[in-house]
């Protein structure tokens, strides 16, 4: 396989063609190697369109939703970011790329020393990984100015908007199979928030995420 003409057919076929025309964060997708991030086993498969098994039930979003979500979240080098749910590490990579410094929480402890090892391989040093539940929030290192969630939300729990400084954006999946959206929250000012829902979609939930109240009759 030619990885280098396999990722830019990624980056042309798949990318560019879903409205991702930002040059920075198409850089940014030659630089950090995303088959690196990959588990040995699927790592043929890194440049498809389609998410990547992690075990324990989770996995990589495509890489189309990753580079989407990244350029829609304006990440300044300034931006203090929280990511919920580590992963392999991919997106964490890419978001430490563009901003400071990135406080990324994994549930799943196998997970996050998957995370460790991918990002010292490659010598990314601006990030802190904890293991913990953030599904309903994480307030420990608040305000930020980058909020995103790597797996769905039925609700978006309020303590996540609660966390963002005045200008800071939260990106989320939010609802329940087969009907998600991506929604790009914004703090307009301390207590206002700006709402804006990108596109349908549809990918596995947060362990522990907040669940609609059920009407019982």
């Amino acid at each position: 396989m030619n990885l280098e003409l396999t990722r830019s057919n990624m980056v042309q076929q798949q990318i560019r063609t879903w409205n991702v025309l930002d040059d920075s964060v198409l850089e940014l997708l030659y630089k950090i190697r995303r088959e690196e991030f990959v588990p040995t086993i699927y790592r043929s498969l890194a440049f498809v369109d389609m998410e990547i098994p992690l075990g324990y039930d989770q996995v990589m979003l495509t890489p189309k939703m990753e580079a989407r979500m990244l350029q829609e979240l304006h990440i300044k080098k300034t931006d203090k970011i929280l990511e919920v749910g580590s992963g392999s590490g991919y997106m964490t990579a890419l978001l430490a790329a563009k901003g400071a410094h990135v406080h990324s929480v994994e549930i799943v402890p196998e997970l996050k020393t998957m995370a460790e090892t991918n990002l010292q391989t490659h010598g990314i040093a601006n990030v802190t990984l904890e293991e913990g539940d953030a599904s309903h929030g994480w307030p420990k290192h608040q305000p930020y100015d980058v909020i995103v969630l790597t797996a769905s939300t039925p609700v978006l729990p309020q303590a996540f908007q609660n966390s963002l400084n005045p200008g800071g954006r939260l990106l989320a999946i939010i609802g329940e199979t087969p009907i998600m959206e991506l929604v790009l929250v914004t703090c307009e000012a301390p207590g206002v928030y700006h709402s804006t829902t990108l596109f349908e979609t549809d990918t596995k939930p947060l362990i522990n995420a907040q669940l609609p109240e059920r009407f019982v009759f």
